[in-house]
C-alpha cells in the first residue's frame, strides 16, 4: 500500500513547486505580471477551488480572489461552516493575463501541468470549479457552466476525487439569480462533504450551452472569470 504524505511533506512539495512556478518562462505572461498567483490554504484540503486567472488585485498580491469575487466566496464559505485555511484555492493560469483578456490555449496547456501536480499533492476529495475555464479544462468536456453547476462529475485522472462546478463568484455580484444557484451549490457541497461521499459522479452527455454572463458595462474588474 502507497503511503500517504504528511501535511508536512505536502507542504514541502507545494513550496518546490511555487519555486518553479516563480521562475517559469513558458509563456509570455511572466513577462507582464507582477507577482505569480500560485494557491492558498491547506495542503491537506478535502476541497479545492479553481477559477480561471489572477485579477488585477491577485496579481498585486500574489493570492487567489482577493477582489469583490473573492470577498463573495468568503461568504459563501462561511455559509457551509468553512474558511480559507480549511480549503485550497487556485487558479487554471498562475499569471494574470493582461488586461483581463481570456486565457489563450498555449498559456492553459503551459501551466495546466502546475495545476495537475497541485492536485496530486493535495489530493482533495473535491474539486470546486468556478466558471466555465476550469470546468471545460478538468472535465475535458465542452459542456457549459449553465447545464452542469451543481452535479458532481468524475475527474480524470484523479479517482479519488469528483469535480464540483459551479457558477464563478464574479457572475453572481450582478445576478441575484446566480447567486441564488451559487448558495445552493455550495448547501449541495456541504451535504456530500457531510455524508463523506464521494458523490454520485455520471458521466454526462456532452452538450455546448450558451454562457450566462454579467450583463454588459457590469463585469468585475477585480476578478476575471467565464460564467
Amino acid at each position: 500500500m502507497q503511503a500517504v504524505d504528511s501535511v508536512e511533506e505536502k507542504e514541502h512539495r507545494l513550496e518546490n513547486l511555487l519555486t518553479l512556478v516563480r521562475t517559469c518562462h513558458e509563456c509570455e505572461l511572466w513577462k507582464t505580471r507582477t507577482n505569480p498567483v500560485f494557491g492558498y490554504g491547506s495542503a491537506s484540503a478535502r476541497i479545492m477551488f479553481v477559477g480561471e486567472a489572477p485579477g488585477y488585485h491577485e496579481d498585486q498580491q500574489g493570492i487567489p480572489f482577493v477582489g469583490r469575487a473573492g470577498k463573495l466566496l468568503d461568504q459563501l464559505l462561511e455559509r457551509i461552516g468553512l474558511d480559507r485555511s480549511q480549503v485550497y484555492i487556485a487558479n487554471v493560469l498562475k499569471c494574470r493575463p493582461p488586461d483581463n483578456r481570456d486565457p489563450l490555449i498555449e498559456e492553459i496547456n503551459h501551466c495546466r501541468s502546475y495545476l495537475e501536480q497541485q492536485i496530486s499533492i493535495i489530493e482533495p476529495v473535491a474539486i470546486c470549479t468556478l466558471g466555465n475555464f476550469a470546468t471545460k479544462l478538468l472535465t475535458g468536456k465542452p459542456d457549459g457552466i449553465t447545464r452542469v453547476h451543481g452535479k458532481p462529475q468524475p475527474c480524470p485522472g484523479f479517482e479519488k476525487t469528483f469535480i464540483y462546478p459551479v457558477y464563478h463568484p464574479a457572475a453572481a455580484l450582478y445576478t441575484p439569480s446566480n447567486l441564488r444557484a451559487l448558495e445552493h451549490d455550495f448547501d449541495h457541497l456541504r451535504d456530500l462533504l457531510a455524508n463523506n461521499t464521494q458523490a454520485q459522479v455520471e458521466p454526462m452527455p456532452s452538450r455546448s450551452d450558451p454562457v450566462e454572463e454579467t450583463p454588459q458595462g457590469q463585469a468585475d474588474p477585480e476578478q476575471m472569470g467565464l460564467f
